[in-house]
């Protein structure tokens, strides 16, 4: 039997021993000193101007949402059926109308054609995933996004080190969001951050993480803006925007400075375990036309070739038996806009339009890829399924 889980030793001993001694030596916990630094070591890692830590990759969704809201105004934002729910969740509560695009099939992202063509005046946005580690993004569309002047947010939650032409995606856009959670490349058990380069885009995240309160601003200048328009609230209890309370704790960023140190070294193993499984799987049984380039994979992807409802039946039957666990659907169950949080708000927009979307919702799965997994279980886990 494969006994292969999604994840395995993402929290390791030493993790725990640094933790426990942070406990027992320290005596503040919540947002403070250790946040901090780890927001500067993230942010030298990934080559960004600023980052935030707040408590998951969700809220990392809803606070970048937010303040696009805030910034641009109501409108439309684009986004990928083949995500997480709160990438969609997110645009929904900050009052964005979402424009569902179909995905590329060497990607799992969305198709930059399709991408452009739903570009209209009421575009405030286009948020890409990039999904289990591919990069979803081209030159071409960077170049077209400037170019008409709509913001590109870069979700890159389950994608960390995956880089475009040598430099690390959540680099490109407006703003990016990460998350630390468990199963993904590096854990802070649960936690999130939001890159950018953009000053006004790094303040106002800063108080939508705290409650919307302005002393949370670093920008001087601001503070001293908010504090003159209303003389008559105290600058410490001035609340601008409609905030959250979405910080990370110390024992978080603790943990994330640790796991941090071997990241690279992770990613690096992660990175030949999928090219080794791609390698030796049927390219007739399944598809394996992904875009390699700069791809850090953290998820076996397993997409059969041709539409079968009874040979993926009998795949998924297969894998259950030997105790390989796995997704249906890839990240976030396959089409989103077949979820009936959805389809709810949008009852006019007909799912099956996405065919690529739902070929992947169908007929795709996804199991785990560990920097511990052997090479002899990966062509194991190879041999299973080129015999179904």
């Amino acid at each position: 039997m494969l006994n292969i889980p999604l994840m395995s030793n993402n929290i390791s001993e030493e993790d725990k021993e640094v933790l426990a001694d942070f406990i027992r030596t320290s005596d503040r916990f919540t947002n403070g000193p250790k946040v901090r630094e780890f927001e500067e070591a993230w942010s030298q890692w990934l080559g960004v101007k600023h980052s935030l830590f707040v408590n998951s990759g969700a809220s990392a969704n809803y606070m970048t949402m937010a303040v696009l809201r805030e910034l641009y105004g109501p409108g439309e934002v684009i986004v990928p059926p083949i995500a997480w729910s709160s990438d969609i969740s997110s645009v929904f509560a900050a009052g964005f109308t979402p424009v569902f695009v179909d995905v590329d099939m060497s990607t799992l992202a969305m198709n930059e054609d399709e991408i452009l063509s739903h570009i209209t005046d009421r575009t405030r946005a286009v948020l890409l995933t990039h999904v289990l580690g591919l990069n979803g993004l081209s030159q071409r569309l960077l170049d077209e996004l400037d170019r008409r002047g709509i913001p590109l947010i870069e979700d890159v939650c389950e994608s960390h080190g995956t880089t475009m032409n040598g430099k690390k995606c959540g680099t490109f856009g407006l703003a990016s969001n990460f998350s630390f959670y468990y199963a993904h490349h590096m854990s802070t058990i649960e936690g999130g951050v939001i890159c950018t380069n953009n000053d006004r885009v790094y303040q106002m995240c800063r108080m939508f993480r705290s409650h919307g309160m302005v002393r949370e601003l670093t920008d001087e200048d601001m503070k001293r803006e908010y504090a003159e328009k209303y003389p008559d609230l105290r600058p410490e209890f001035l609340f601008a925007v409609p905030g959250y309370n979405m910080r990370g704790t110390e024992l978080n960023a603790v943990l994330g400075l640790n796991q941090l140190k071997r990241l690279d070294g992770n990613n690096a193993r992660r990175v030949e375990n999928f090219k080794l499984y791609v390698k030796n799987l049927d390219p007739e049984k399944y598809f394996t036309d992904f875009r390699m380039d700069g791809q850090v994979n953290y998820a076996f992807i397993v997409l059969l070739r041709q539409a079968s409802r009874e040979k993926f039946e009998r795949l998924t039957e297969l894998l259950r038996s030997e105790n390989v666990e796995f997704r249906r659907g890839t990240a976030g169950g396959g089409n989103l806009a077949r979820q009936p949080f959805v389809r709810k708000r949008l009852p006019d927009f007909d799912p099956s339009t996405l065919k690529n979307t739902d070929f992947i919702h169908f007929y795709g799965l996804y199991t785990g890829n560990y920097p511990s997994l052997e090479k002899e279980k990966i062509l194991e886990l190879c041999k299973l399924l080129n015999r179904v």
